[in-house]
Formats: structure tokens, C-alpha cells, sequence
């Protein structure tokens, strides 16, 4: 069975991007989301395998949502994303459970590595 993938991300076009990328690696996508609440009530609902998360959204940011996914599931394996620039939310992302770390805009072959790793 291939591994399910939530992606999150309040911008449409990088939502769309990721997507087209982890379809092309033979992923599946089972749900994408705007914000970190819908993160939330996607990850119960629909069970992902992984999670793609941005930190920055609007309603709750992505390491607002990673710490309450994490508490439902310890288990959970999340990525952050973000724009360069960002160290100390890296660090913070990671210290709350975050399996990596991708940076925006996306390399598919380090997508490819990445989850190769987790997977």
C-alpha cells in the first residue's frame, strides 16, 4: 500500500506544487488543508501516514498544530515547511516533534530523500 500524505499549507499554489511533486514520487495525497485547525480535524478524520506542514497560517500556525497532532498521536510523522530564514522556528519545530525540515521553494529530489528516510 502507498503512504498517505496530508499536505498544509494556506497558499493554494504551493499546495499544488508539493502535490504534483509527491504524486510524481508515487505518493498518495489524502487531503490538503489552509491552516493549522484544518490540520487538526483533517489528521483525526483521515489518518495520514505524514504530514506536510507550513508554520506560517492564519487561525493557528503550524507549530501550534504540530504540538496538538503530536497529542493525539505521538507517533505522527510531520515536515515542516517554510520560507528561508526561519532558524529559530526550524528549531522549534523540531524540539515539538517534527520529523524535517523542508524549505520553501520545494527540491523534489529532497522531498524524495526526505521521505525515503521517514518512510
Amino acid at each position: 500500500m502507498k503512504n498517505t500524505i496530508l499536505i498544509v499549507d494556506d497558499a493554494a499554489f504551493m499546495r499544488a506544487m508539493l502535490k504534483d511533486m509527491l504524486l510524481a514520487l508515487d505518493y498518495v495525497v489524502i487531503g490538503e488543508g489552509r491552516n493549522g485547525l484544518e490540520a487538526v480535524q483533517l489528521y483525526k478524520r483521515l489518518k495520514p501516514d505524514l504530514v506536510t506542514l507550513d508554520i506560517t497560517m492564519p487561525e493557528m500556525d503550524g507549530i501550534a498544530a504540530l504540538k496538538e497532532i503530536k497529542q493525539l498521536d505521538p507517533q505522527a510523522k510531520i515536515i515542516m515547511c517554510s520560507a528561508m530564514g526561519q532558524q529559530k522556528l526550524v528549531v522549534d519545530s523540531i524540539q515539538a516533534g517534527a520529523k524535517d525540515f523542508l524549505v520553501k521553494p520545494f527540491n523534489k529530489d529532497r522531498i524524495a530523500d526526505t521521505l525515503e528516510k521517514l518512510f
